[in-house]
């Protein structure tokens, strides 16, 4: 009976050290997880920034799954590219050794005072108010540490159980059993935090609790699993990097605890110190080895899932410095226009490409460019706002107001190159395949609005007006033959894909039309034309994405 209530007492304390540190990282992402987002996604091509930042992320938030499940959702969004997303990885494991190291060197005994504190900021009506629950929660895992080691402390005197638990086992069963509950209890943290606990009441030898913290390592990669289930490959590279790189850390340092294990009783320090030191010098050293051979590692996810020949470079997004002045400022947005132009001119070809061909690859590459640009908004809109109050003179204002409408104008576009991709969404809905003569009719129609928008992306690089009127009255005599053409063949009601393409002409009127704007607000006078004659097909060329090269790379996808 006494055994059952040990138990029931111990479980108890368990379960409510799970639900404190599940409810601490959702009050964490719900008062800043747009900014802990925001900081995943400004990992640069430095992978030791990456490291960085997923150790930060992960050290506030207390949980490598929720930061491995952020980033390959924002790899999935198109935010984050693969590579980008290998240093913030490697990085989560080093953030979560925070939890063992206030538990070793019992930081735990101030958690009834954070409970008060957050309790009373989270009932009083102030701007504090927000963090009253996560201070709450804080405490609140701690606190759950000390009911677990105070309901388990009568164990001490069962010396069958001590003698299980104080004896050296195999290694590679301890391993499996951190990994096995981790994915259970969806936390190394909790894994890491239990075995510190036992340890430090003396029920779990050194020698048994450093392959369990090894394990956990393992047992956390089930989450990102799990959150990658109907995610794109890029997403999946992610996944996988995140397990590649659990399991190599342990297969690294295994022999050195098969053949030093046993010295591990030797130490002369406090075990459960000893422990959460060892369980940081473990994730530390892992993570600066995967990082020195990140180059050769990536590759080898490439190989095992492909190369990813449709991924896309990012852009590089302006940063806010109180201290610019107003010419730095309109050099960001003049280089940030221009880059955003030329890479809407590529969502522009693959999305059009998509329309033509069925390959999966080409339409998630699709998918993810549009996605992409949501973001890239966002963070525009949050530029443009801070950029005001660097405005000092009324000829300044104009010339952000100008600018604004560029990227307004530049947005719009996006919207009907976006428009002309759910026109390919329905046809795959609805199973519909284009013939010969209506595919002929969309790549004539997208060859001549791509050489629009080379003119246009020619004389942003050069710096010299076009004749934007020539060239829209060209590219309108084109639209509207592909409307007569179209208007022919829907007299057959069999032409189904002549139906589905109706709208395609009308996205692409609309995508004309801002393209004129754009190019008319850039360039408002004739300078020096750029190219008098009318738009043939000989004399277009493609953006660096060009079609030829998009329908080879994945040959070997299935239709959708």
């Amino acid at each position: 009976m006494e055994s059952l209530s040990i138990f029931i007492a111990g479980m108890t304390a368990i379960i409510l050290f799970i639900f404190g540190l599940e409810n601490f990282s959702r009050e964490i992402e719900r008062v800043s997880g747009e900014h802990f987002r925001k900081s995943l996604s400004n990992a640069t091509k430095l992978p030791l920034v990456g490291v960085l930042i997923g150790a930060l992320v992960t050290a506030v938030i207390q949980s490598s799954s929720a930061t491995s499940v952020i980033t390959i959702s924002l790899v999935n969004a198109g935010v984050l590219s693969f590579k980008h997303s290998v240093g913030i990885i490697f990085g989560s494991n080093v953030g979560t050794t925070i939890t063992a190291q206030l538990v070793a060197f019992k930081l735990t005994s101030f958690a009834p005072f954070l409970i008060i504190i957050g309790f009373f900021l989270s009932i009083i009506r102030s701007r504090m108010a927000i963090f009253g629950k996560t201070i709450f929660y804080f405490g609140f895992v701690f606190f759950s540490l000390n009911l677990i080691a105070s309901s388990l402390e009568p164990l001490q005197t069962n010396e069958a159980l001590m003698k299980v638990l104080s004896q050296p086992q195999n290694p590679i069963y301890a391993i499996l059993l951190g990994c096995v509950f981790t994915a259970i209890v969806q936390s190394s943290s909790v894994t890491t935090g239990l075995a510190i606990v036992f340890t430090m009441q003396g029920l779990l030898s050194l020698e048994n609790a450093v392959p369990i913290i090894m394990g956990a390592n393992i047992g956390t990669t089930a989450t990102a699993f799990i959150a990658v289930f109907n995610m794109d490959i890029a997403a999946k590279k992610a996944a996988l990097s995140h397990f590649l790189f659990n399991i190599g850390g342990v297969l690294i340092f295994m022999p050195l605890l098969i053949v030093f294990g046993h010295r591990l009783s030797t130490i002369e320090m406090e075990p459960a110190i000893a422990l959460a030191n060892i369980h940081l010098v473990f994730n530390l050293a892992t993570s600066l080895i995967f990082t020195l051979f990140i180059n050769p590692f990536t590759r080898f996810i490439d190989f095992i899932l492909g190369e990813g020949k449709m991924d896309f470079t990012r852009l590089e997004l302006p940063v806010f410095d109180e201290n610019d002045n107003f010419v730095q400022v309109k050099n960001k947005l003049d280089k940030g226009a221009a880059d955003l132009f030329f890479f809407l001119q590529e969502n522009y070809n693959t999305v059009t490409l998509s329309v033509e061909t069925n390959y999966h690859g080409v339409f998630d590459a699709a998918d993810k460019r549009i996605d992409y640009i949501k973001f890239i908004k966002k963070e525009y809109m949050n530029y443009f706002a801070k950029s005001v109050s660097l405005i000092r003179e009324k000829n300044d204002s104009r010339h952000l107001i100008k600018l604004i409408n560029q990227f307004d104008y530049l947005f719009q576009i996006h919207d009907s190159i976006t428009d002309l991709f759910d026109s390919k969404r329905v046809m795959n809905a609805q199973y519909i395949e284009l013939k010969s003569d209506v595919l002929i009719l969309v790549r004539e129609l997208s060859s001549q609005t791509l050489g629009f928008f080379d003119e246009v992306n020619a004389a942003i690089k050069n710096d010299v007006a076009i004749d934007i009127k020539t060239h829209a009255k060209e590219l309108q005599h084109y639209i509207d033959a592909a409307n007569r053409d179209l208007l022919t063949l829907l007299v057959d009601p069999t032409r189904v894909d002549a139906g589905a393409l109706t709208n395609f002409i009308t996205y692409s009127q609309r995508l004309k039309d801002k393209l004129t704007n754009f190019a008319n607000l850039k360039f408002p006078l004739v300078k020096s034309p750029l190219a008098k004659n009318p738009l043939t097909k000989s004399s277009l060329t493609k953006s660096s994405l060009t079609k030829s090269s998009l329908a080879k790379s994945p040959g070997k996808e299935q239709s959708s």
